[in-house]
């Protein structure tokens, strides 16, 4: 249903791309502009995990300057049978984690010291198991993607402004200008759609991944508390890196409303619970009940 969505938004977005791309530059217009956004997003697209981990002043960690934790990420990585990704400590206070990198073989997690500090080992698994699911459903691609028709549709909107459009369009100079005012918002509400679809799917496929889709509601139960408390400086000065954490890490995301880029953590959680309620009785069905998840203590101190 997740694919099928995006699949729709993704068909929205070409077709709003089109449609504005005729009402305001006319055919000649329409291909240049989304020739310059797709040649500016391939950029962002080969080099954006090294721009954004260095954003964060990431350090690569490896089995021996981090023996648990990248044990838990080969772990992990195993069952989602992924390739080892680079795996990657954030000096931030804030539990909060993200994954980049244009492919699974060229993919990338971050995690913060928060998360490592303030989350048991079961939770930390299910944030983990979460980011090797966007990359192992391509989210990076989607999103490039979305980013690309967007950047078109938002040049397209510039023509608008300093050159006056097609005005031989059907709706007119007025119209051309409501185009280009109105088009630019549609077309960010649709990518933010599509980001909260992927967080949901990365959500499912991450509790199938580490088995406990409890664990991972109760993380994200966690790192929203702690979002709401802990200041992230690093994305407080990056906002545009915002979707890329699993829980947003700016304050000013009280609500699931129109403009967020993530789901609201009450229906994620509700969605996992759901989740772990078909796995426990599929298992009931077939080897007996399983033990909920425990509570034990965070192995990292």
């Amino acid at each position: 249903m997740n694919y099928a969505r995006t699949a729709l938004l993704l068909a929205a977005m070409t077709g709003l791309f089109l449609a504005v791309g005729y009402l305001i530059g006319g055919t000649g217009g329409m291909v240049i502009a989304f020739g310059i956004a797709v040649a500016m997003n391939a950029f962002a697209y080969w080099n954006s995990d090294k721009v954004v981990l260095r954003m964060y002043n990431a350090r690569e960690v490896d089995a021996g300057t981090a023996p648990q934790f990248y044990g838990l990420i080969q772990d992990l990585a195993r069952k989602a049978n992924l390739p080892m990704p680079r795996v990657y400590l954030i000096e931030n206070d804030q539990p909060n984690a993200f994954a980049t990198g244009r492919n699974p073989e060229n993919a990338a997690v971050a995690a913060t010291t928060g998360l490592l500090r303030r989350l048991n080992q079961d939770e930390v698994a299910g944030v983990m198991a979460h980011e090797l699911a966007h990359v192992k459903n391509r989210d990076t691609l989607t999103m490039t993607v979305t980013a690309t028709l967007a950047g078109a549709i938002g040049m397209l909107a510039n023509f608008a402004f300093f050159f006056g459009g097609n005005r031989n369009n059907p709706l007119g100079l007025i119209g051309t200008l409501l185009v280009a005012i109105l088009a630019p918002l549609a077309a960010m509400l649709v990518q933010m759609a599509i980001s909260r679809t992927r967080e949901y799917g990365a959500d499912q496929e991450g509790a199938e991944i580490s088995g406990q889709p409890l664990s991972l509601a109760s993380a994200l139960e966690k790192i929203q508390g702690s979002a709401r408390r802990i200041d992230n400086h690093q994305a407080e000065a990056n906002p545009a890196t915002a979707h890329m954490f699993i829980i947003n890490p700016l304050h000013a995301h009280a609500i699931d409303g129109l403009f967020s880029t993530h789901p609201s953590t009450e229906s994620r959680v509700q969605r996992l619970r759901d989740i772990a309620r078909t796995m426990q009785g599929a298992a009931r069905r077939t080897m007996g009940s399983v033990p909920a998840a425990g509570g034990r203590r965070s192995p990292w101190g």
